[in-house]
């Protein structure tokens, strides 16, 4: 190789390259196809409380000049400021809302009206004003129409509320959330097969062909994609047009095809993760993911239940209540014809 800048020849066939990324999808495809790609999960809110009070604000302390008695944080006050102040999969953004906290502290010793800032849950927000992120929080009652799916960005998982309402119309399907087209294609699949079981679900084809039905994914301004959203989107149509409510306390990831199997996903650690932050209880997987399990955290592992499944039948069985009166989302045999002018 030879460098244009200072024109000198030097040996690169010995030098081994190792680069990181956030985000895979935005490397170029002629580089990624020339590297080996070790993939490592980004880190549970534990991992980063113990990395953050063991490593990152002992470093913060001594970069700013201060000592374990000018500053301390609780435990509480790091999980509040890793849920609010931080979202990645790493610690870099933890590290920095540290540096202020090391700045603030030392702001208020240096000007006299503190010896110990004693940082909790209770002052953060004091300290760094409002939270400038929040977590979506398990629903407290059951809903028709609507389902908690779970989703892997690159800052980590999350939950994914997917609402389905039911208008009088001519039959579309109405697709709204910023959705990409892979994910459109699932909703295309999911209501095909909820279609395909409309006798053992009780849905009357009839009626259907003179609905509307709308989906909508928030928040709105969030692009969103993939197929590991199938088996919501199928669970909250076939409850929006069977009237029957969808668990709240339970959440579900993973592919389905026409036939209703059920197909594997990734991110599953992730996933389990961002249930178990929002209060969920019972998590629908893939059986075919039933192997990624014992890579959940044990904590995570030991409040959650799992539920491995093939097929969407299995799903239907566990996501909806069953009712002796299902409540429709929307009554439209009740909306009145309009007027003719006169």
């Amino acid at each position: 190789f030879r460098d244009h800048y200072i024109e000198i020849p030097y040996d690169l066939s010995k030098v081994l390259f190792v680069t990181t990324a956030n985000n895979a999808d935005t490397i170029p495809h002629a580089l990624y196809d020339r590297m080996e790609v070790i993939e490592v999960s980004g880190y549970t809110e534990a991992e980063k409380i113990e990395i953050a009070s063991k490593h990152l604000l002992p470093r913060e302390r001594k970069m700013h000049g201060l000592t374990g008695k000018d500053i301390r944080v609780s435990r509480k006050g790091l999980a509040k400021l890793i849920q609010g102040y931080t979202q990645e999969a790493g610690v870099r953004q933890l590290e920095r809302e540290i540096a202020r906290l090391c700045r603030t502290a030392a702001i208020e010793i240096a000007e006299g009206e503190k010896k110990t800032l004693q940082v909790t849950d209770k002052n953060l927000e004091q300290l760094m004003g409002k939270p400038r992120y929040f977590f979506d929080m398990a629903d407290k009652e059951d809903q028709v129409g609507v389902a908690t799916g779970l989703a892997w960005t690159w800052a980590g998982g999350d939950t994914l509320m997917i609402e389905v309402n039911v208008m009088p119309g001519t039959g579309k399907l109405i697709l709204t959330g910023q959705l990409g087209d892979v994910m459109k294609e699932s909703a295309q699949a999911a209501l095909t097969y909820i279609m395909s079981r409309s006798g053992p679900l009780g849905i009357d084809p009839d009626k259907t062909k003179e609905r509307d039905i709308h989906i909508h994914v928030p928040a709105g301004a969030i692009p969103k994609d993939g197929p590991s959203a199938g088996i919501t989107l199928a669970t909250a149509l076939a409850s929006a047009l069977t009237g029957l409510p969808v668990r709240h306390d339970l959440a579900m990831t993973g592919e389905v095809t026409l036939r209703g199997r059920v197909l594997a996903i990734g991110g599953l650690k992730e996933k389990a993760v961002a249930a178990h932050r929002a209060g969920i209880r019972k998590v629908l997987i893939p059986k075919d993911n039933e192997r990624d399990v014992e890579d959940i955290p044990e904590t995570v592992r030991e409040a959650l239940t799992f539920i491995p499944v093939a097929h969407m039948d299995e799903v239907l069985e566990e996501a909806l209540v069953k009712v002796e009166e299902p409540e429709p989302v929307c009554l439209c045999d009740d909306v009145p014809e309009e007027t003719p002018a006169k």
